[in-house]
Formats: structure tokens, sequence, C-alpha cells
């Protein structure tokens, strides 16, 4: 891997000369131009210095940008049916993400488990039926067409009382499905 190119590729698109680059690292614009053109190396330290001021860390520098998977397909998801309700994972490996979407089937009657108040958020779109969303003591009704959206500092749960079964997309920041 060119460090110095990569280095440079960031710098530029932050529209920043190698001079300011250098001035928010505490280094030299000569060192930055000689680092940019791989004619030196960095220390972990200073690296981790000019990534900073970069607006990046260590991690996402190194990281493969073939790594980053855009589009998943359907035998790539994973299915769990559990007591009428069936959950598709349909992000592979999601839970190391932001968020977590999965799509969930609710046969009439079902719910998912109670869930204890947590940090983060949660939101869905519903694809068919209605379901009922029980946040604390509260009980919303969202159905086919519509969104629902809550901080999940309550306890909660989704219930199908409906008489076909229920369709929605879920999503959960931070990942906890």
């Amino acid at each position: 891997m060119e460090i110095g190119t990569k280095i440079k590729r960031l710098r530029l698109q932050l529209n920043l000369s190698q001079a300011e680059l250098a001035d928010r690292c505490e280094l030299t614009k000569g060192y930055i131009s000689q680092l940019e053109n791989d004619l030196t190396s960095p220390s972990i330290s200073t690296l981790i210095d000019i990534l900073s001021a970069l607006g990046t860390d260590l991690a996402a520098f190194f990281k493969k940008e073939d790594d980053t998977r855009v589009v998943f397909h359907a035998d790539e998801f994973i299915e769990k049916r559990d007591d009428g309700m069936l959950l598709k994972w349909i992000i592979p490996n999601a839970q190391k993400n932001e968020m977590e979407p999965i799509l969930v089937e609710l046969d009439e009657g079902a719910s998912t488990a109670d869930d204890f108040p947590h940090e983060g958020e949660e939101f869905g779109f519903v694809l068919e039926g209605k379901i009922y969303i029980e946040l604390g003591s509260a009980k919303y009704v969202c159905k086919k067409g519509e969104a629902f959206y809550y901080v999940a500092d309550k306890s909660h749960k989704i219930v199908n009382n409906g008489k076909t079964c229920a369709r929605f997309l879920w999503v959960s920041t931070p990942p906890n499905f």
C-alpha cells in the first residue's frame, strides 16, 4: 500500500494544502511532501495524528475499499422461525455495523419478545398488515405503508393482533437483534 498517495488523496478531498495539514499535525510542509511522495514513512503515532487531522483513523485508512459490500442477495439472508415469528437478517454480520435491519413476519396473534430498555433507537416500516407497538405503558397502531420510530429507553415489543400475517422492516441502532 502506498501510504503517501492515500494521505495525499484524503488531503485533497478536504481541500487542504500541505502547509495546512502540516500545521494541524505540528509537522513541516517538507515532511508532508516527502510522505506524500513515499520518500519517508511515518511512525505509528505520527500517522495517527495525520489521519486524525484528515478526519479518519487507522482502521478506516487501511480498510480495503473492495471490502465494503453494497448489495446483498436473498440467498445470504439468515432466517430464524420461533413462536409465530420469522426473522430475516438481510445484511449478514450487520451487528458489526451502526445499524441492523431485519425483516420480520408475525403470524396472527404473535409478538416479538419483550425487549428491555437499552441504548439506541428503532425504526420500522410496515410492508403488510397492521402491528401494535407497546412502548412502556403506551400502545401505538402502525399499518401497511406507515413507519414507526422510537428511542428504546422503555420496555417494548411489537404485537400482531390482526387476522393476517404482518410483515415489517425493523432497524435497530446500535444492533441488538
